[in-house]
């Protein structure tokens, strides 16, 4: 395969690219925060350098030492609060101080707790994800990203960063390797979620039964929202037929509108509280207008999700066997009338569902093809916002452009000595944008999932400057919360990695970023989103468990629903059709692949 056709399959991995790989084994010993990068299967991961190895080094070293003096296995040390411990000081060590953590946190579970996520924080995480049962292939790559290389490459090296003699200005860009290491393919790709190396990357890693037990067994959410996909990309990134209308779309869809909220109503009735909102579906244009009002009256959405990216806008007036279109959020054809039925019905459900015109927005994290709104770019943000100002327009991924995975150059802006700047800082490519045109716009959100989770371990100053940015420019009280999972395993370690997480005092200094303190982590894990959807109380013992026995007590139709295997379903899709057509997928021993092929 050409270099041309691996960027052709940056979006999803295609056949001929997993033919390069083999599964990796299983580790004995898993870390608890990611050393390698991770991706939701939106682009292509990158191998791990010597640079990387060094933090997955140090840890191993610093947890075999305090195992010792313990008395306990290492594998059972790594289980503790100082195996986590562990890794924060082996990027300290590595990067430099980004994370608050002492030595004794090693040893004492007390100390680690002085520093880390308080028992009495309320986390909202505001982007989740979960497939159809269906569905058995659908961002594997987002969790092979996230286990890093060695164990999910599909490549010896990087193939976006030339290697280093390549005679290109910016050759290696990984911030380890601008610390001085470099290995010889010129890239790097860390893991960023340890804990997924033990875990077998079977068909149902996205699956419902997988997304309780993460989410609410598994890791310190309180409330969360569960996000959706709408339409799909073209047909040249996908491979797959481009929709014609909702109805094509609906069969490709990782999860429908429907069974996003038979999953929200059977977790607030097994918990007895709301402990899941849902997303409805955002489908602009007049063809589509119908599709809304069905949503509306048939699921009762929490509030609404869109792709400006994604194939998912349709007019009237257009050929009925044409695809549908990517689209802006200031168009006054096409998206405009959709917003007017919204508004309408955010009056008429004010009392009912208050978060009703929360509209939420995919914008960033996208083949950057050209610098359009409808790529990613928030040229069209100024306009929707001041023309809708009962909504709030909450900005998924805050717009970042996917340049730690296709354009080396914005990156290695951010990590020079003399970066090119936007209104006196680094320009980070679509976020610095973002961030500057909000400033006044106080019904804009910044939204930072899979934005944070795929710089804090692998480019924490690249993180840095993002949060720096976002902060400095709206405030602790417009950035939320979201962790992107399940693609990448319980979000566990993201939350605990906010937390610890600081701006450097260089950086604060030199570009006038502000400290986050600790309002600002509460305000940005989970009291924004809670003001938001008009939670009516952030005390923790408001909300009920989910009881450990969940799986005993799933209804019959809500299997039906979500297409587990044996319950008919009335929208079976084209994914459940190859599904029962080709057996279930093995089961293997660990997540990610390793590159055993040229």
């Amino acid at each position: 395969m050409s270099h041309d056709d691996d960027l052709k399959g940056e979006t999803w991995l295609s056949d001929a690219q997993l033919a390069k790989c083999t599964r990796a084994d299983l580790d004995p010993s898993p870390l608890p925060i990611p050393t390698q990068l991770v991706s939701n299967g939106e682009w292509m991961p990158m191998p791990q350098t010597q640079e990387q190895q060094r933090v997955e080094a140090r840890t191993n070293e610093l947890a075999d030492r305090a195992a010792q003096k313990l008395g306990m296995s290492r594998r059972k040390f790594m289980a503790t609060t100082g195996g986590m411990a562990a890794t924060f000081l082996a990027m300290n060590d590595v990067f430099g101080r980004f994370f608050n953590v002492s030595r004794e946190s090693l040893f004492e579970s007390e100390a680690f707790a002085a520093d880390g996520l308080p028992a009495d924080t309320f986390i909202f995480d505001d982007q989740l994800h979960m497939i159809r049962q269906s569905n058995t292939t659908t961002n594997r790559a987002l969790r092979a990203l996230a286990q890093g290389y060695p164990g999910a490459a599909e490549f010896a090296s990087n193939p976006f960063n030339p290697p280093l003699n390549s005679g290109l200005s910016h050759p290696v860009l990984d911030e380890l390797a601008l610390h001085g290491d470099f290995d010889a393919s010129g890239g790097l790709w860390r893991n960023w979620n340890p804990a997924l190396k033990g875990d077998p990357m079977g068909p149902d890693i996205f699956h419902f039964l997988s997304f309780i037990k993460s989410l609410y067994l598994d890791s310190h959410m309180t409330v969360g929202m569960l996000s959706n996909i709408s339409g799909f990309l073209p047909v040249f990134v996908t491979g797959v037929p481009e929709p014609k209308n909702v109805n094509d779309a609906r069969s490709i869809e990782v999860l429908t509108a429907d069974q996003t909220v038979g999953v929200r109503d059977f977790v607030n009735k097994l918990a007895g509280s709301q402990r899941l909102y849902a997303h409805g579906l955002l489908y602009p244009g007049t063809a589509n207008l119908f599709e809304i009002q069905r949503q509306i009256d048939h699921n009762k959405p929490d509030s609404w999700k869109g792709y400006c990216v994604s194939l998912a806008a349709k007019q009237l007036t257009d050929p009925a066997g044409a695809p549908m279109k990517q689209w802006r959020l200031d168009d006054e054809h096409v998206v405009y009338p959709t917003f007017d039925l919204i508004r309408k019905y955010q009056t008429i459900l004010r009392n009912e569902r208050p978060a009703f015109g929360n509209i939420c927005v995919h914008k960033g994290f996208a083949p950057t093809l050209d610098d359009s709104p409808q790529n990613g770019n928030p040229e069209d943000l100024p306009k929707a916002a001041r023309d809708w100002p009962s909504f709030n327009f909450i900005i998924y991924h805050s717009c970042i452009a996917p340049v730690l995975f296709y354009n080396p150059e914005p990156l290695s802006n951010l990590l020079s000595a003399r970066p090119a700047l936007r209104e006196g800082v680094p320009d980070i490519r679509w976020t610095t944008r973002f961030a500057q045109l909000s400033r006044n716009l106080n019904n804009v959100y910044a939204e930072i999932g899979s934005t944070f989770a795929s710089t804090v371990i692998t480019f924490p100053t690249v993180c840095a400057h993002i949060l720096g940015q976002l902060l400095q420019n709206m405030g602790s009280h417009r950035v939320a919360f979201g962790s992107d999972s399940l693609w990448y395993g319980s979000p566990q370690w993201q939350y605990e990695a906010f937390w610890r997480f600081q701006i450097p005092e260089a950086l604060q200094h030199r570009w006038g970023y502000p400290e986050i303190t600790e309002a600002d982590r509460r305000n940005i894990l989970g009291l924004n989103s809670a003001r938001l959807y008009h939670v009516s109380s952030t005390n923790l013992t408001k909300f009920g468990p989910i009881p450990a026995d969940f799986e005993s007590r799933i209804p019959a139709s809500l299997k039906t629903l979500l297409e587990f295997p044996g319950f008919a379903s009335d929208n079976l899709s084209k994914m459940k059709q190859r599904y029962l057509a080709e057996g279930p997928a093995p089961d293997h021993s660990r997540l990610g692949w390793i590159r055993t092929r040229v």
